[in-house]
């Protein structure tokens, strides 16, 4: 299994952003965690290499209908955590 840490700048707090993420994470069988930080969300994305991409393409595509991402930043990361799902924090 991979990490990813994941942080999407733009429009992405208070429109359902974090919301759609933990659809997504779902639909893509991915652990891990996603949370409002300052002005961006961050993610760290616990899966195999086929699912984690696609989930941070869906992500970074723009989650929620009334997003609008800007850029993101997307690096391997290994956190210490044991994640049994995937949840907005």
């Amino acid at each position: 299994m991979k990490q990813k840490h994941l942080q999407v700048f733009g429009t992405v707090q208070g429109v359902g952003f974090r919301y759609y993420t933990q659809r997504l994470a779902n639909k893509y069988n991915i652990l891990g965690t996603v949370q409002n930080v300052d002005d961006y969300v961050e993610i760290y994305a616990i899966g195999n290499d086929d699912d984690l991409e696609q989930f941070v393409n869906a992500v970074t595509e723009g989650a929620s209908p009334a997003s609008h991402v800007t850029h993101y930043e997307l690096e391997d990361t290994n956190v210490s955590e044991d994640f049994s799902d995937f949840k907005s924090i």
